[in-house]
């Protein structure tokens, strides 16, 4: 992954508060595992309530915790003054979401001041095993921080 200079000397704060605001993510019970300059992990574990009609984790929560994911690693970058928010995304689900935990992995691949393109995958673990289940690609635009945009 490239060497990223985050705008915002506190930036891993900021991108924990702003998760922990999160109510979306506090419902699935995802917890942010890492925060480095452009790169943020998101882990949720398995459970049958999230689950659609054959057991596995439904398509929008998998789609749910890397656009987080994603959006959260455009954000490490960002100025303290910005929010930051979806413009579009491509997903690709290449396996069944089951294991006992999923992890999301969202990756800057072109910051920019307004926009900026993320790459992010989704893997279940179960049994010590590996397995990428979703893959994403995402466009984020960086606007200034409005009172109803509060990041």
């Amino acid at each position: 992954m490239p060497n990223f200079e985050p705008r915002d000397p506190d930036f891993k704060a900021r991108v924990r508060n702003s998760f922990g605001r999160q109510t979306a993510m506090r419902t699935l019970g995802a917890v942010v595992n890492l925060v480095e300059p452009g790169e943020v992990e998101i882990e949720m574990p398995y459970r049958a309530d999230l689950a659609q009609q054959h057991g596995f984790i439904h398509g929008g929560i998998v789609t749910a915790i890397v656009d987080s994911a994603c959006g959260y690693a455009a954000f490490s970058l960002s100025a303290p003054d910005t929010a930051v928010l979806t413009v579009e995304y491509k997903v690709n689900f290449v396996a069944p979401a089951k294991g006992e935990r999923l992890v999301a992995r969202g990756e800057v691949v072109r910051p920019g001041a307004t926009v900026t393109v993320c790459k992010g995958n989704v893997l279940a673990y179960e049994a010590g095993e590996e397995k990428l289940v979703a893959t994403m690609l995402t466009t984020l635009i960086l606007m200034p921080n409005r009172p109803d945009l509060a990041g």
